[in-house]
């Protein structure tokens, strides 16, 4: 099954840029071509670069590590939230705060305050407090709501990058270079494409095109999840199978286990000849029974 396709490109409109005026040099490999002082974006370039970050991404999941998606300005805001909450990653949504990942254990420290601010809200602690300090520390916890809660669950520096826009997210960008983080980004015709480990040139100021280039994303993280459940049921399979085997092995049945001869002492000549007599007068009544496939239904004639 294709990533995505070239209808769902244009149909989003991937391939529409920034005025001619305004582009980065740098950007030319990817460009196309030019119409009404627009730059258009070369959709082929951008089919393949989604197939490698796609790719990337899937297999950071598959290693266990995170992705966090980064898509501050209005337009992201709502697809970059929308779609990390689907595929149980983490985001940022609202401002970049300088340090989330050179100064990730300060950071921590924020995250720990606003989880005990929350637990304060439930366990009635509220409920001691005066009217002008439940205030301040309702809206201390909404701040840090509004600008950690993506990141709320994160333990440790993620996998890998998603980041809209990298003009706007320069700080997250040096940060992750910094760091050693692998950085898939979607960067327009006046963006720097340098220093992006997976760049997808592509529109990233329409909704529709950013919602697309999310969704994909999430998806790679969703299909790396499957990849990891799948093959910890074989897993489990091959252990069932082993353990069963070994049962076997073990646990002989009755009719299986060798008769010593001396157990036929406790038995008389008479004794053993009403006991064969018994046998033959069972396997005759089997015989008169008639054999019937009881998976199979059969017609009243």
């Amino acid at each position: 099954m294709a990533v995505v396709t070239m209808k769902n490109l244009l149909e989003s409109g991937v391939h529409f840029g920034h005025q001619v005026k305004r582009w980065d040099p740098r950007m030319k490999k990817y460009i196309f071509a030019e119409r009404n002082g627009i730059h258009i974006i070369d959709l082929q370039k951008t089919i393949q670069s989604i197939k490698d970050a796609y790719e990337a991404v899937r297999k950071t999941v598959a290693a266990n590590k995170t992705v966090l998606f980064i898509g501050t300005k209005k337009q992201a805001q709502q697809a970059v939230q929308k779609e990390a909450e689907r595929c149980g990653m983490y985001f940022v949504n609202n401002r970049w705060l300088g340090g989330m990942l050179t100064n990730f254990s300060t950071i921590k420290k924020s995250l720990l305050r606003l989880k005990k601010l929350e637990k304060m809200e439930v366990d009635g602690t509220f409920e001691n407090l005066t009217k002008k300090e439940i205030a301040s520390l309702g809206k201390e916890r909404i701040k840090l709501q509004k600008n950690l809660g993506g990141i709320k669950e994160m333990k440790e520096l993620p996998g890998i990058l998603f980041i809209i826009d990298t003009r706007k997210e320069a700080i997250a960008v040096a940060e992750a270079k910094r760091q050693g983080i692998p950085i898939v980004a979607v960067v327009d015709t006046n963006c720097n494409p340098e220093g992006i480990d997976y760049p997808i040139p592509g529109n990233d100021d329409a909704i529709r095109a950013i919602t697309l280039f999310t969704q994909i994303i999430a998806n790679a993280v969703i299909e790396a999840d499957n990849e990891v459940g799948l093959k910890i049921i074989e897993t489990l399979g091959d252990e069932d199978e082993d353990m069963e085997s070994i049962l076997n092995d073990v646990s002989m049945k009755e009719e299986d286990r060798e008769i010593k001869p001396d157990q036929y002492s406790a038995y008389t000549t008479e004794e053993a000849y009403r006991a064969a007599k018994a046998d033959e007068e069972v396997d005759d009544d089997d015989d008169d029974q008639i054999q019937v496939d009881v998976d199979k239904i059969y017609d009243d004639e």
